[in-house]
């Protein structure tokens, strides 16, 4: 019988943990896929609310956010609540050239954006840029994280190579369903986790040595 090799603790690299990494995200998405459009819209909702509940959401100026695509958690009214604050709402863009992520800020989601990158909606390249050292709240994209802030992404690297370029008290929070959160997400020592991941339920801990997001 084959071993699990993250029950044996064991860290994982190369190949093992490309293929660990392969295996969650095919199961996870399919979990997320098969929640009924009630539940998830219930649970959009929850998790909206608990964001925007955060005092790092509230006294950020510059925040940015994701809009979400198929069966994610529905982030447009979490932009909705940014911009009716008056705050600088930033979306990314992938740059195929550089493979990195530019942010432009928009002010009204279905009219400043289109489907971009394998089809998620991006914000209109004409768009005013908006430069990295100026975000303090970052809405990080996932499909699986667990207690340790650790984050399985959907296998770009884009949202790893932004993050390292963040400012170190930048908020990193991110929305999921609880179905999303596993005991332990495969990763390499130097994938970078989240301050704290909301789920409809409650605001689990990311990285411990993160500011305080509530």
């Amino acid at each position: 019988m084959s071993r699990d090799p993250l029950r044996s603790g064991a860290p994982l690299s190369g190949p093992a943990l490309h293929e660990a990494k392969r295996a969650m995200r095919e199961r996870i998405l399919a979990a997320r896929d098969a929640l009924p459009a009630a539940e998830r819209d219930e649970a959009s909702r929850a998790i909206t609310a608990r964001i925007a509940a955060l005092p790092a959401f509230d006294r950020a100026r510059c925040l940015l956010l994701t809009v979400s695509f198929r069966s994610e958690w529905d982030t447009r009214p979490l932009i909705d609540v940014a911009l009716a604050a008056g705050k600088v709402v930033a979306l990314p863009r992938v740059n195929g050239a550089t493979r990195m992520l530019d942010l432009h800020a928009v002010a009204d989601v279905a009219r400043d954006t289109a489907p971009g990158y394998r089809g998620i909606p991006e914000p209109r390249p004409e768009l005013p840029r908006v430069d990295l050292t100026a975000v303090e709240f970052v809405l990080v994209p996932g499909v699986a994280f667990d207690a340790t802030g650790r984050r399985l992404g959907y296998g770009g690297g884009y949202y790893d190579r932004l993050l390292a370029l963040l400012a170190p008290d930048a908020a990193r929070i991110a929305g999921a369903f609880e179905a999303q959160l596993v005991p332990q997400v495969p990763a390499a020592a130097h994938d970078l986790v989240v301050d704290a991941i909301a789920t409809p339920v409650r605001l689990a801990p990311g990285r411990r040595d993160a500011p305080t997001p509530a």
